[in-house]
């Protein structure tokens, strides 16, 4: 009856952690479609070449090979090692111990013990890179765009890893002895010795067999259970991007990082002032120059937003976050994020989108930052997922000075001479070769 009992609150369990989960990943898909649409499927053996090199292989993290090999450790172990995971579902539905043990033999230990070494390859990493974060106060993770709950995600994150890979060694370990002292179900499927649980069992060697199968049972529970929470909680952290870092890699852009998107219907307007006779007669002028909110903005934009791993480098890379100007790429993507998350609420609560008197400009980031950017493209070039906050960057400042005519002085003599001498310059064109005459 307890058995039965156990199983039927194990299926509500992962049934609800499951629901939850998909529920929420539908309502990130919701909020990315409420960019425009924008055709990204051009190239895709480019676009396949990116998402093995860059999300498989994490090519752009190993800049810095110490680094890398501690991050691709966390990252695959951590998803290798959760491959036990269905064994511990199937064993929760169906009330068996250890499901796979008696099918895949001798080759069963070998796996767990794969894992237990990769088990503690994490935990390793997973320390280093708390004392990394918390000690060394690296600029990128000291900076104030990471104030308040972004810091802590970082460090909920790694800690909850540690956790997880302990339960499963204590699970182990605690398995073994009780294989040991013949206790059923755990004797009934020996799994031999595991390399690394194997050498904790003296510290549970002295607990009578109620307490071992509590600690085992305990350890196995909360094993799973923190699986489902972590996997609840992963869509509301930065860490979403080990799901998205593989579509955001595929459709990553592929123009040349210089090249600017160009709008066609501002080249048509100056096509039509210049040649009348070729505007159709039905031509509507643009809706909209550049964005102004997320709803301006293409849907691979906001899948950068959510995809942006926090990580600081594409802010440790900008000249102008580095000569202490208000512009963070990093907290670009972090308050389109927020934006979008934003708009989604609004749009789920009402069914549509109610003005609430904000915009992605303005009230998420300022006049202020989009002005510090160079375009200088070294944000793009440093993130380990191909996000481009230029893009962003880009269309918000369209808007400033196409629609609000909001320029620097400065700006707008240059547009100026460009209007009317078609160069940066205060030249007129027929001057301009005087130089070359003068030299003669």
């Amino acid at each position: 009856m307890m058995h039965i009992a156990a199983q039927i609150i194990f299926i509500i369990a992962a049934a609800t952690g499951i629901g939850l989960f998909v529920k929420r990943i539908a309502g990130i898909r919701k909020n990315i479609l409420i960019g425009h649409d924008a055709d990204y499927t051009d190239q895709p053996a480019t676009r396949w070449r990116n998402v093995l090199l860059l999300a498989f292989g994490q090519k752009k993290m190993f800049r810095n090979p110490l680094v890398a090999i501690l991050h691709f450790l966390v990252y695959a172990g951590f998803i290798i090692i959760n491959m036990e995971v269905l064994e511990i579902i199937l064993d929760g539905i169906l009330g068996t111990h250890r499901l796979f043990a008696p099918v895949l033999g001798s080759f069963y230990s070998f796996l767990i013990n794969a894992f237990e070494i990769l088990a503690v390859l994490v935990i390793t990493s997973c320390a280093i890179f708390l004392i990394r974060r918390n000690s060394l106060k690296l600029k990128r993770f000291i900076s104030k765009d990471l104030n308040g709950w972004p810091r802590s995600d970082a460090n909920y994150i790694l800690i909850t890893e540690i956790v997880l890979m302990l339960l499963f060694l204590t699970m182990n370990s605690t398995d073994l002895v009780l294989q040991s002292k013949g206790v059923a179900p755990y004797a009934e499927n020996p799994t031999n010795r595991f390399l690394i649980s194997g050498l904790l069992t003296p510290l549970y060697g002295s607990l009578n067999e109620t307490t071992l199968v509590a600690l085992e049972r305990s350890c196995w529970w909360l094993h799973i259970l923190g699986i489902l929470a972590f996997m609840n909680y992963l869509p509301y952290s930065k860490h979403l991007h080990i799901l998205l870092a593989f579509p955001n890699a595929y459709y990553a852009r592929l123009k040349p990082k210089g090249e600017m998107n160009n709008m066609p219907a501002v080249q048509n307007e100056v096509l039509y002032a210049m040649q009348p006779e070729l505007a159709p007669a039905d031509a509507a002028p643009p809706t909209r120059f550049g964005a102004k909110d997320v709803f301006d903005l293409s849907w691979r934009n906001l899948l950068d937003a959510y995809s942006c791993t926090e990580c600081g480098r594409c802010s440790a890379a900008c000249p102008a976050t580095t000569t202490g100007k208000l512009l963070s790429p990093r907290k670009i993507m972090m308050s389109t994020r927020d934006r979008v998350e934003e708009v989604g609420k609004n749009i789920q609560l009402n069914k549509t989108f109610k003005d609430d008197g904000k915009t992605l400009l303005h009230n998420y980031i300022s006049v202020e930052e989009l002005r510090a950017c160079t375009t200088c493209n070294a944000c793009v070039e440093e993130c380990p997922v191909s996000i481009s906050p230029l893009e962003i960057i880009l269309e918000l400042r369209r808007t400033l000075i196409m629609e609000e005519s909001n320029a620097p002085q400065e700006w707008n003599v240059m547009f100026s001479n460009i209007e009317n001498n078609f160069a940066p310059w205060q030249f007129s064109p027929d001057d301009r070769d005087k130089w070359a005459t003068e030299i003669e």
